[in-house]
């Protein structure tokens, strides 16, 4: 069996925990882990967080390389904050579906169509629909930039639907919405999550703004993933369900051992059904052969790279309140 698929080959008798730790002290290396990686990928990490957050961590560390656990997307928003660094992504195959959802060609189609509207995209897509957007947001800044656009000024929000239609019902701005949505918060169950709040009377809800509208209508607290886990900290009561993918639980539960975390059900009844199959894809074993051969390694090519960090730079200046619309100069892509 090939020793990438994560069992037996080369790795039989392994000591992967402590290997690990030896090829990030020689390598000088940084593990950065996703919210929703497995428990014992976060409990090895440098840093846990969200994907924005973890990327501009490990840009101000001074690690020689980045081992990301997490998916695609993320890994390469790493590499283009720091395109000096060594970037290893464990398993190449950890995609997501609202990066599928959107492909370049497509998106700069819609573009086109729509020549009068700027694109607000969300983080999760690819390099190249970053650099064909106008400015990037994330679950967390959305709001905050999309107060800063002039109310006169038509907007293209993709890939997530659910995101922007939120977006659009919260702010009350008509938005053109990019038909994607990511698989794991669609497949949430309006009819369990309502029995689930009928067996704990009283439980909170803390939904991710993925969900779709029938989720979000019935949850008491909306956010990011760090949004969540904040909610998590200060809500009263001792049982909080939780409307994201589960692996968040692991560390509401290092924090709150005393509280109770449940996460929403899918059709069948069971949280379970929604653990994103690209997380899963990263494991201990391949996290080892990743540090150990450089591979499966992020690379983008400079022009393309550049383009991308424009529209990520936008959304860090006008997040953190440094520039506004004003400053930005001309923010319509021209695709040359």
């Amino acid at each position: 069996m090939d020793a990438r698929n994560g069992i037996g080959g080369t790795l039989a008798g392994v000591d992967l925990l402590g290997e690990i730790d030896r090829l990030r002290k020689e390598r000088n290396a940084v593990i950065l882990a996703h919210y929703y990686q497995k428990p014992e990928i976060q409990d090895l990490a440098d840093f846990v967080g969200d994907s924005l957050d973890l990327s501009r961590k490990a840009a101000a560390t001074d690690a020689e390389v980045i081992a990301f656990c997490g998916v695609r997307f993320m890994a390469e928003t790493a590499k283009i904050l720091s395109p000096e660094k060594i970037v290893v992504l464990p398993d190449m195959a950890a995609g997501c579906s609202l990066e599928d959802s959107c492909p370049p060609e497509q998106f700069a189609a819609f573009r086109a169509q729509h020549p009068d509207h700027i694109a607000l995209t969300y983080i999760n897509c690819s390099t190249e629909v970053k650099a064909l957007s106008d400015i990037i947001v994330t679950s967390s800044s959305a709001e905050k930039i999309l107060s800063q656009i002039p109310p006169s000024q038509k907007i293209l929000f993709g890939p997530d639907r659910n995101l922007g239609g939120y977006l659009a019902r919260k702010t009350g701005r008509d938005l053109l919405l990019w038909p994607g949505v990511c698989i794991v918060h669609e497949a949430f169950s309006e009819t369990e999550l309502l029995k689930l709040k009928a067996e704990h009377p009283g439980a909170p809800v803390a939904a991710h703004p993925e969900c779709p509208a029938v989720i979000l209508d019935h949850a008491d607290y909306v956010g990011s993933t760090r949004g969540i886990l904040e909610y998590a900290q200060t809500v009263p009561g001792d049982t909080l369900i939780v409307a994201t993918e589960p692996h968040i639980i692991h560390q509401m539960e290092k924090a709150m051992p005393e509280k109770r975390f449940i996460g929403a059900p899918g059709a069948d009844g069971n949280c379970n059904c929604n653990i994103c199959p690209y997380m899963a894809l990263n494991t201990i074993e391949k996290l080892y052969l990743a540090l150990r051969d450089l591979e499966p390694r992020i690379e983008i090519e400079e022009s393309l790279r550049l383009k991308a960090k424009v529209s990520l730079d936008r959304m860090l200046g006008m997040a953190s309140g440094t520039v506004g619309m004003g400053d930005l100069g001309p923010v319509r892509v021209t695709g040359d």
